[in-house]
């Protein structure tokens, strides 16, 4: 996780506000102590499961096996890697809605740059390592900071993923922003810090320590000292301290721009966790490698019996009676071709020894256990990709992974949940910080380059805090899923649904109807019945003038239709061809030219003085 968030010196030359010291240091080192004995159970649970997706199985077994085949198959981690692989095809996007009329322009703007700020901030990463961590542990925490350094000191929003080794908050509550402390403790290099805070002297963490994984690498920690970042909330505000090495480095209380107001207007911590499995009465939950450890244990046992067998029968052994005087240096030598005997050789003297195949009830065995597995994960067969006999037709094979993909589903739901806490906070974040004009570069729907400008000011009105709804949506980026789509657009086009005669029953059937897009398609409809609309009058009118020119010059009606681009008996011509627009345009310059016929007509019939 970076560097906090904000700038850790007063933002005002004003004489900062004594209220903070290191008495107080010293009892946020103690409810530190306090919150740590607290997860400690979880924080080697953490570290089991990291081992366990390393197929490591071993180091948290008590040590190395004693057999001389010890496999460790992958079938936890395929379950991981095809739930990690729904997440990431069906990545949130946010859609801001108002909640009152005024306030919808504000709503669109903030709908096209929030996805620029998040991508700025490196969501996409974020993200997908979050993905991975609630997989494995059952609970990833996505971090929303404040950078006031970032942006060349203009400041920003940033975004991170923090380990929950590194976070701690009090034991007895279920909701981390029910705690009335939170610490998030890392490791930093003291000359970082020496650099930061000079005139300092940073030496131990005095007994403070955060759990390690175990690592591959060598690792110096003794260059490097415990930063905490001590959270806590006083009178609804949100505060802030920082110490290391228990020294006071900074306080939101002693600084004059912070002390009355807090750290963040939303008054929350900016932590938020996304549970995969909850547990009752506490902020964090289980994953998928609590679920599969032991069937997966299961598993390389069997494989370890099936193994050890199969190596058994493919290296012969024999019983050699001493009496034979068999060489046994070129028994054992299968690149001779003779072998020196002394004795007799037959079965009594000279036999091979028989190892028996296993039961075939353990291998039935080993594969209902790697059915157990799949089943319990929620990775079928046909979720991955495979099919069961018998199943070719395209619409069957989707139709089965969408039975399939109950859990993926549910499991995005509660993903989406967290993405718009997430996104509220940026919001809250634009709403507190965003004083200068900034100026984001979007995407356009016709998909050309906008930049469009933007400033809290817009969220700043007088005597009313314009309040926003979060609909989150997955971007789809499973070609099946896009190739779906447009089988069902093309679906749609067939049953004439855009045909503009058509629009009423096409708009009572959609209303009917629920999918992604909806409220596109109803647009398109409508515009098709309107342009409709508009040929209709437009040919109307080219008729009216058409009989009146008749009426005229004496001239026959079907001549007048055909001068004027039109076809169809008297007073009723045909509709013109082609899409609503190109009709709308055939029908005016038919309009055009059959004005100009009358206005030629009634010219003539002047000039002749011939009456009415």
């Amino acid at each position: 996780m970076k560097n906090l968030p904000f700038s850790d010196e007063p933002r005002e030359a004003a004489e900062p506000v004594k209220r903070v010291d290191d008495s107080a240091v010293a009892e946020g080192f103690r409810l530190l102590l306090e919150y740590k004995r607290g997860k400690s159970v979880l924080e080697q649970r953490i570290i089991s499961n990291e081992e366990w997706y390393r197929l490591r199985h071993n180091r948290v077994q008590g040590g190395a096996s004693k057999s001389p085949i010890d496999p460790h198959s992958a079938w936890l981690l395929n379950s991981l890697m095809n739930k990690h692989a729904d997440l990431m095809d069906n990545m949130p996007v946010p859609a801001i809605l108002p909640r009152e009329r005024s306030d919808e322009q504000t709503a669109q703007v903030l709908g096209e740059i929030i996805p620029v700020i998040l991508e700025r901030a490196g969501f996409d990463e974020i993200y997908d390592r979050c993905s991975w961590y609630k997989l494995k542990n059952g609970t990833a925490c996505y971090g929303v900071f404040w950078d006031g350094g970032a942006d060349g000191g203009l400041g920003d929003i940033t975004l991170g993923r923090v380990d929950l080794l590194n976070l701690f908050w009090e034991p007895s509550v279920q909701d981390i922003q029910d705690s009335p402390n939170l610490f998030c403790v890392r490791q930093v290099p003291v000359e970082i810090l020496r650099e930061q805070y000079p005139g300092m002297e940073f030496t131990g963490d005095r007994g403070l320590t955060v759990e390690q994984y175990i690592r591959d690498d060598a690792r110096d920690d003794s260059k490097c000292v415990l930063l905490v970042d001590w959270y806590y909330k006083k009178a609804g505000k949100l505060h802030l301290i920082k110490f290391a090495s228990g020294k006071l480095l900074y306080a939101s209380e002693n600084d004059p721009a912070l002390a009355e107001r807090g750290l963040y207007d939303h008054g929350k911590y900016p932590f938020v966790f996304d549970t995969l499995f909850p547990l009752e009465g506490l902020p964090y939950g289980f994953g998928f490698i609590d679920v599969m450890r032991d069937p997966q244990t299961y598993i390389d046992q069997l494989d370890q019996c099936i193994l050890y067998n199969a190596r058994l029968a493919g290296r012969p052994r024999w019983y050699i009676s001493d009496s034979t005087g068999i060489n046994e240096e070129e028994f054992a030598d299968w690149s001779r071709d003779f072998v020196h005997v002394a004795g007799k050789v037959d079965e009594e003297h000279l036999r091979q020894i028989t190892v028996n195949p296993l039961n075939a009830y353990i291998i039935n065995h080993r594969e209902a256990k790697i059915a157990e597995m799949k089943e319990t994960s929620a990775n079928r067969d046909v979720s991955s990709g495979g099919t069961q006999s018998g199943v070719t037709a395209a619409s069957a094979i989707a139709a089965m992974q969408e039975a399939g993909n109950k859990v993926s589903r549910d499991m995005l739901k509660s993903s989406y949940r967290t993405y718009r806490k997430v996104v509220e906070l940026v919001i809250e974040l634009i709403r507190q910080f965003y004083d200068v004009g900034r100026v984001f570069r979007v995407v356009a729907e016709n998909g050309a380059a906008e930049y469009v400008s933007f400033d809290g000011q817009q969220m700043a009105l007088e005597g009313r805090r314009p309040v926003f709804d979060i609909e989150v949506s997955p971007q789809k980026s499973n070609p099946f899923n896009r190739l779906s789509q447009n089988e069902f657009a093309k679906e749609l086009y067939q049953a004439g649904i855009f045909r503009p005669d058509m629009a009423d029953q096409a708009l009572a059937m959609l209303d009917m109807m629920e999918f992604e897009g909806k409220q596109k398609v109803v647009e398109k409809v409508q515009q098709g019945q309107t342009l409709f609309q508009q040929v209709q009058a437009l040919q109307q009118a080219c008729a009216q003038l058409a009989q009146r020119v008749a009426a005229t010059t004496g001239e026959d009606p079907s001549g007048l239709f055909a001068a004027i681009g039109m076809q169809g008996q008297t007073g009723a011509p045909r509709q013109v061809g082609g899409s609503g627009s190109s009709q709308r345009g055939t029908a005016a310059q038919a309009y055009d030219r059959a004005a100009s016929l009358a206005q030629g007509a009634e010219q003539r019939r002047l000039e002749r003085g011939s009456p009415v």
